[in-house]
């Protein structure tokens, strides 16, 4: 992502912290700041490039300039916001090219997951597939796209959790975190719905089968990091979103 310069007149720190106006500490009500910002970035409420004003911000959150300015630097220290001189703050877009290679790997990372859940399978992971699956076919049928966005992310932590390796876990999750604003399209009509319906379907068969090397290459088939499903993915997404100066690979 894009280096971040630091807010002027922010370099100075004390060191203890002072009480804000609801009485709390300086600190803490620049971290709930933050956390409220950080979401609304991640969940794409925030897209990339969207300006972020400092006395807007202090006047919806009703607090000094002081915590808004704490949370800003402390959400461009994660390069989820990018802070420029003459520019002003704005959500830090990623180049294309960053795009794909954090899909590519979150592809792979994915496909080693469902692999592991297949060859650690039990009862217990098959019946929360059942579920989850389900979940996401009531979802398909009501066509809500928020509904079953959130019955798909279920899907894919049951395996996450089902592969029994916390460490790739928290990889893939990391991944995921960094590029879900990029994904918001993924689910607006029904054929995307359906198809990605039946392919979790096939998913959770391999998996509680305890076919390994199928469980991996459908999970891989179903993240778009390949040649013609990232170039679906791309047309479906403004290029405004994208950074076209960066020079990352």
């Amino acid at each position: 992502m894009e280096n971040t310069t630091d807010l002027d007149a922010a370099s100075a720190e004390p060191s203890f912290p002072l009480a804000s106006e609801e009485g709390r500490p300086r600190g803490g009500r620049a971290n709930e700041i933050r956390l409220a910002l950080q979401e609304e970035i991640e969940s794409g409420k925030l897209p990339p490039g969207s300006p972020l004003d400092e006395r807007a911000l202090a006047a919806r959150f009703n607090v000094s300039r002081t915590p808004v300015r704490e949370a800003l630097q402390q959400l461009a220290a994660h390069n989820l916001l990018r802070i420029a001189p003459r520019q002003g703050v704005y959500v830090s877009r990623l180049s294309i090219s960053r795009v794909r290679a954090i899909m590519e790997s979150v592809g792979e990372l994915e496909a080693m997951c469902a692999k592991l859940a297949a060859r650690r399978v039990d009862d217990a992971l098959r019946a929360e597939l059942d579920a989850t699956v389900q979940k996401c076919q009531e979802a398909a049928i009501e066509g809500s796209t928020e509904e079953y966005a959130a019955a798909n992310s279920a899907f894919h932590e049951v395996i996450y959790v089902g592969s029994r390796n916390s460490y790739l876990a928290d990889l893939i999750r990391g991944a995921r975190r960094q590029i879900h604003r990029y994904r918001l399209r993924d689910f607006v009509t029904r054929a995307q719905i359906s198809r990605s319906l039946q392919e979790h379907q096939k998913i959770a068969r391999a998996i509680q089968d305890g076919d390994e090397s199928a469980a991996a290459q459908l999970m891989l088939l179903h993240v778009p990091s390949g040649s013609t499903g990232f170039s679906e993915f791309l047309a479906r997404m403004p290029m405004s979103l994208f950074d076209p100066d960066s020079n990352e690979s």
